[in-house]
């Protein structure tokens, strides 16, 4: 075994342990299920983008429909979480539009929420137009980046029409001219966001390891009186979150799974401060 296989090895075996389930569907579900003791909700997803192959688009769709039928027949409290270019939005708007529209009737027939990851600027317009299209009814939401300068004007637009959130700051880059460079602008702008959410919001996530952001959510709804859910990243901090959920606030952790873990993990780990997250997670409790 050479050195670098070594460390692929190492690597995968980190990660794969404190960011994924697994690779299978049921590694997923014990880890929902592991959660769920802990009164904690999980999101699971399941690890793919930008396919442009449709045997690779078929394939999550399969495995994303199966994730479906176990949570219904486990019982578990999982929400799923789908990507549109996994869903084929690079072969066609159509293609992904259908397959969400599957997905979604299917979730929705089993009491399964679905949200709709957000992913690089160039896909928004067609990932918010696809989610629209099919919102009615309370059982999916959407993704929001606070990296993005466009996420005021959809986040207002969004709420006008009863759209349920989960505001993350994003692991995504984009130019100077549509998105925020540095980690301070970005989190100035996760507070305005949060601030609107708050004021014209009903329902809604909080995705953040921003223990400062956190503080001044759980500040702000002792007067909004908001449905809000917590939301964390399998792995980070979720000892903190299990206090939250001990203290009877609702909290969600979202749980990837499947092969495709190196372009996650990379995309995580040159997000602002998840490096320095994940180093001093190995040495916390490990919790759910």
């Amino acid at each position: 075994m050479t050195m670098l296989s070594s460390l692929n090895g190492f690597a995968e075996k980190l990660l794969a342990g404190r960011w994924m389930a697994g690779a299978e569907v049921h590694n997923a579900l014990e880890v929902a299920r592991k959660l769920n003791d802990h009164g904690m909700r999980a999101i699971i997803n399941y690890l793919g983008e930008a396919y442009t192959e449709q045997y690779k688009v078929e394939h999550a769709v399969d495995t994303y429909m199966r994730l479906i039928r176990y949570i219904e027949q486990t019982k578990s409290s999982a929400d799923i979480s789908v990507k549109m270019t996994q869903l084929g939005l690079l072969i066609g708007k159509d293609v992904a539009e259908r397959n969400y529209a599957e997905i979604l009737a299917a979730a929705r027939r089993a009491k399964v929420f679905v949200w709709v990851d957000m992913e690089e600027s160039t896909y928004v317009d067609d990932t918010i137009e696809i989610y629209t299209s099919h919102m009615y009814g309370d059982m999916c939401g959407i993704c929001i980046q606070a990296y993005l300068k466009r996420s005021e004007k959809d986040l207002l637009s969004l709420l006008k029409r009863g759209a349920t959130i989960r505001l993350v700051k994003g692991a995504y880059t984009s130019s100077r001219s549509k998105g925020y460079a540095t980690r301070a602008e970005v989190t100035d702008n996760f507070a305005k966001l949060m601030s609107l959410l708050f004021g014209k919001g009903r329902s809604f996530t909080i995705a953040t390891h921003d223990l400062t952001m956190i503080d001044m959510a759980l500040k702000a709804n002792k007067t909004a009186h908001k449905d809000v859910t917590y939301a964390m990243l399998k792995g980070i901090r979720n000892g903190f979150i299990e206090e939250l959920a001990k203290q009877g606030e609702k909290v969600s952790v979202y749980v990837p799974f499947g092969e495709e873990w190196i372009p996650y993990s990379y995309r995580r780990l040159k997000e602002a401060g998840h490096l320095k997250l994940l180093l001093r997670s190995l040495f916390e409790r490990k919790g759910a």
